[in-house]
């Protein structure tokens, strides 16, 4: 992921998987991704994936909805055989598609994700009646990273809830994984009880199916967490502090030097 965001995926992996070895790579240098093109996010996918790679990682996840759209193709067609690649789209669209049949359901991401229609083209392939409206929050990210879980927020939120595009609906995708850092602020801001969905559990479990199903779920020993960013922030060394209750070593890895 570009920033802290896919730590909120990368701690419900380790709460459900605990014995596996976790390599996280912060490309803090570049964020936020929702900001920028199609083209330099596959350079910066591709780059980070051979990182991954050298590291003998079994399975790539790219945890960031802007990276999954622009370039989750691109990085399976590199890694090839080397290793499993999975995104934070297709289990999403999974759990839709088992609970939300004839719903309507809102989705907020970045620009690069909801201009991407990714979700909307993969929701409607399946033919369920699933109506999504999605609209691009873009400012969020980055206000996320500068101020984390803070009442400054909500005057972000006010502005981007009240869109007409997210009325009426049964539902809230958080389609960027910053997001679930929030949600209590954004649940709080409806006046009836919707269903916010975190994607983070969601796509934890399908890496466990994903593991199991080819054999590769680690349930013995115990978990190394190794944790590289391309530009060293005091941010992401406070938050992955905060999520993982733990001191953090940060081993600094510029993309390009």
């Amino acid at each position: 992921d570009s920033g802290i965001g896919g730590l909120t995926v990368a701690h419900a992996i380790v709460t459900l998987l605990p014995k596996e070895n976790i390599v996280y790579f912060g490309d803090t240098a570049h964020l936020p991704y929702g900001e920028k093109s199609t083209a330099a996010i596959q350079a910066y996918a591709v780059k980070i994936a051979h990182l991954l790679l050298e590291k003998n990682c079994k399975l790539i996840l790219i945890a960031c909805n802007s990276a999954s759209a622009a370039a989750f193709d691109l990085v399976k067609e590199y890694i090839g055989t080397k290793a499993i690649v999975m995104n934070v789209i297709d289990p999403v669209v999974s759990f839709l598609q088992q609970h939300y049949a004839q719903k309507h359901v809102g989705l907020i991401g970045t620009r690069q994700t909801v201009n991407s229609n990714i979700f909307r083209k993969k929701i409607e392939k399946l033919d369920l009646g699933v109506r999504v409206s999605s609209y691009a929050t873009n400012l969020l990210a980055s206000a996320i990273e500068e101020f984390g879980n803070h009442r400054v927020i909500d005057s972000l939120l006010d502005v981007y809830l009240a869109h007409p595009d997210l009325e009426n609906i049964d539902a809230l995708v958080l389609a960027c994984t910053h997001y679930p850092i929030i949600k209590n602020r954004i649940a709080a801001l409806y006046k009836k009880p919707i269903d916010i969905i975190d994607p983070s559990d969601i796509v934890a479990a399908a890496v466990k199916k994903t593991l199991e199903k080819n054999h590769l779920l680690n349930n013995s020993g115990t978990s190394d967490k190794h944790f590289f960013i391309s530009d060293y922030t005091d941010s992401f060394a406070h938050n992955a502090r905060l999520f993982f209750g733990e001191e953090i070593q940060l081993e600094r890895h510029p993309l390009w030097d």
